[in-house]
C-alpha cells in the first residue's frame, strides 16, 4: 500500500546541508524528494542556494513575473503556494534564481530574518507532508533559515577521510544554531552519496562514522538519534546526467542504479519517520557541540 502524508504523524521539514560543496547535496534533494512524491508523500522542494542548481536540475528556470523563494522571503503576500510549481506528480519545487544572493543583504534590516522561512512555509498548511530544503554551502542568514524552519537535517557526504572531518565541524555548527535558533532541531540522516563499497577506504570510514554516531546516543546532543541511512547512494553516471536535461532520476532513467537506490533510501526514510524512536525532540544547549570533536 502506498504511502500517503497522512500517514506520516507529523510534517517533515528536512535541511539538506554540508558546508563542503560537490558531495551530493542538490543531487540528493531532487531525486530524494522525487522518491518521495512517488511512495505517495506530498512533497515540496525548496531551493535556497543563491547557484539556484536545485532548480536548473529540475527545468524550471523563473521568467521576470514568476515568484520565486526570494519573492516569498522579502514579500508577505507571497506565499510559498504562489511560488512553488509542480515538477512531477506531487512533487512541488520552490525555485530561486540568482537575485537570492541579495537575500542576505535585504533580510538583515528584517526584525524576524532568520524565523522568515518558517513562518512562510507554516502558512502552507497541511499541503506537504514533507519539504526538502536544499541549502547554501555556508552558514549565512539563508542557512540559519533553513536550520530554524526543519524539524529535522539530513547531512550528505562522501566516505572519505576529510569529509569525515567535517562532518564533525558541521554537527557543531548545527549544535550551536539548536541553542539559538531551533532547540528541537536534531540531525537525523547522513546519506552516503558517490558510494564506493568495494574500497577499503570507504568501509573504513562509514564504519568510524557510525562508531561515532553510537557513542553519541547517549550525550544530550542534537546529533543523538542519528544514523547512516540506508542504502548508500553508489555512484552512477545517470545521476550526473539528468540534471542536464532537467529531470529527476525518475524522469530520466528509472531503470538505472540511480533511481533504485533514491527509491530504497526514500522507503528508508518513511520507514524512519513512522517510527517512534524518531520523534524523540532533542533539547540542547550551547556548551553541548563538543560532542563532536572525536571527528571534527
Amino acid at each position: 500500500m502506498p504511502y500517503t502524508r497522512h500517514m506520516l504523524e507529523t510534517r517533515r521539514v528536512v535541511a539538506i546541508i554540508n558546508q563542503k560543496g560537490g558531495v551530493g547535496k542538490t543531487t540528493t534533494t531532487a531525486n530524494l524528494g522525487a522518491a518521495l512524491a512517488r511512495a505517495g508523500v506530498r512533497t515540496c522542494l525548496v531551493d535556497l542556494d543563491p547557484q539556484a542548481h536545485l532548480s536548473l536540475h529540475l527545468g524550471v528556470r523563473p521568467g521576470p513575473d514568476d515568484p520565486t523563494v526570494y519573492d516569498m522571503l522579502l514579500d508577505e503576500s507571497v506565499t510559498a503556494i504562489d511560488a512553488a510549481v509542480e515538477v512531477e506528480p506531487g512533487l512541488d519545487l520552490i525555485p530561486a534564481e540568482t537575485d537570492l544572493a541579495a537575500a542576505e543583504t535585504d533580510l538583515a534590516t528584517i526584525p524576524d530574518k532568520q524565523s522568515r522561512l518558517r513562518r512562510m512555509l507554516e502558512k502552507s498548511g497541511d499541503r506537504w507532508g514533507a519539504i526538502l530544503i536544499d541549502c547554501p554551502p555556508s552558514l549565512g542568514v539563508l542557512t540559519i533559515n533553513a536550520l530554524g524552519a526543519a524539524t529535522e537535517v539530513f547531512v550528505p557526504m562522501q566516505a572519505h577521510f576529510l569529509a569525515l572531518q567535517g562532518v564533525g565541524k558541521l554537527l557543531e555548527t548545527v549544535g550551536l544554531v539548536c541553542a539559538g535558533v531551533n532547540p528541537s532541531l536534531q540531525v537525523s540522516g547522513i546519506v552516503l552519496c558517490m558510494h564506493e563499497t568495494q574500497t577499503t577506504l570507504a568501509r573504513e570510514v562509514v564504519e568510524d562514522l557510525q562508531a561515532f554516531l553510537e557513542s553519541s546516543s547517549t550525550q544530550d546532543v542534537p546529533w543523538r538519534t542519528c544514523r547512516v541511512l540506508s542504502p548508500p547512494i553508489r555512484r552512477n553516471i545517470k545521476l550526473a546526467e539528468s540534471p542536464s536535461f532537467g529531470q529527476s532520476i525518475f524522469a530520466y532513467d528509472p531503470t538505472c542504479r540511480g533511481a533504485s537506490d533514491y527509491a530504497a533510501l526514500a522507503e528508508s526514510v518513511i520507514a524512519m519517520w513512522r517510527s517512534p524512536a524518531s520523534e524523540v525532540e532533542v533539547k540542547v544547549d550551547a556548551t553541548s557541540s563538543q560532542g563532536a570533536d572525536s571527528i571534527g
